[in-house]
């Protein structure tokens, strides 16, 4: 979509009839007279994920009071990271700058993560929530444990991958996709193509209105996704090098086996009951059937980069 505006505000809802307005209203204070003063142009991209609740409903009666909301409805829940591709598909900002629709985030941080953003010359700008308001036990002390493991395994280290208040230039989002949990990962996936992030302290406040929607099992999809990224980040454009090396590993540990079994063999021993034999030839399979899926890995990424001419490198605009 062509860019006509300045600062597209994205902010993905579900369920969130008590909060919808309340929030609404709050970008609309903080935004409206910084861009005046600035005398740019903004927006309110409010992505409705199949919400049960009036939150639909009421979005389209504020849609009618502010010109700047720009509504955009899924037809059954498809989940937040969903929420979050759509709100940067529609939005036509140079600058997008996401937010949780619970009122948790505070919009007053918007110009401050601006102004960082010019200040530094970053691409992303990503908030921080050291004084957080939520459940010490349930939710804190799993998001420490998880922002130092993400931290580890992508090399991006800031102190808050969940806080979803987060600037970003709109080249850096124009050919990512994410999908599963990736959301919270955004600033790994764009430092891989080469992104400036830089992390600032926000405000945080505890939630007043509606239930969270956050529960144990997506700890094991945030594990499992993260997992995904750490192999993208890795071996995306190479995967035979992950394939091949756990199967050449595997094949020559295998037919070390083998050797050894044919050795004794030949000194006359029987060896069809041994369980090394069993173990040497299962160890062959599995590294013939590795490099296979690392040759197909290899296939795969040609045919993915090479019929529309993507790119394995990223220009940097600006």
């Amino acid at each position: 979509m062509e860019k006509k505006t300045d600062i597209s505000v994205v902010v993905p809802l579900y369920n969130e009839e008590d909060n919808v307005a309340r929030l609404v209203e709050a970008v609309a204070r903080v935004m409206r007279p910084y861009a005046k003063a600035h005398k740019i142009a903004w927006e309110l991209v409010a992505v409705d994920d199949g919400s049960r609740d009036a939150t639909a409903a009421k979005l389209a009666q504020l849609a009618k009071k502010h010109p700047e909301l720009m509504p955009v409805y899924f037809r059954r829940n498809f989940g937040q990271t969903a929420a979050m591709q759509a709100g940067f598909d529609h939005a036509r900002g140079a600058v997008v700058v996401t937010i949780d629709g619970d009122l948790q985030n505070d919009p007053a941080d918007i110009p401050a993560m601006l102004a960082e953003m010019e200040k530094t010359g970053a691409d992303i700008v990503s908030g921080w929530r050291k004084k957080r308001k939520d459940h010490a036990l349930w939710r804190n002390f799993p998001s420490k444990i998880a922002n130092r493991l993400i931290g580890k395994v992508t090399g991006v280290r800031i102190h808050d991958y969940g806080c979803s208040l987060k600037a970003y230039k709109a080249e850096v989002l124009e050919d990512l996709h994410i999908y599963g949990e990736l959301h919270r990962f955004i600033p790994a996936i764009a430092a891989q193509g080469g992104a400036k992030v830089v992390e600032m302290e926000v405000s945080h406040h505890a939630r007043q209105f509606g239930a969270s929607k956050y529960g144990i099992d997506r700890t094991f999809r945030v594990v499992l996704d993260l997992l995904q990224v750490f192999f993208f980040q890795k071996f995306l454009h190479r995967p035979l090098h992950a394939f091949g090396y756990a199967g050449m590993v595997s094949f020559l540990s295998g037919f070390v086996g083998g050797v050894y079994l044919t050795a004794i063999k030949l000194t006359g021993a029987s060896i069809g009951g041994r369980p090394l034999l069993l173990l040497s030839v299962m160890l062959m399979i599995m590294g013939v059937q590795l490099v296979g899926m690392g040759l197909l890995g290899e296939l795969l990424v040609r045919i993915y980069h090479e019929p529309k001419g993507r790119k394995v490198y990223r220009v940097k605009t600006k």
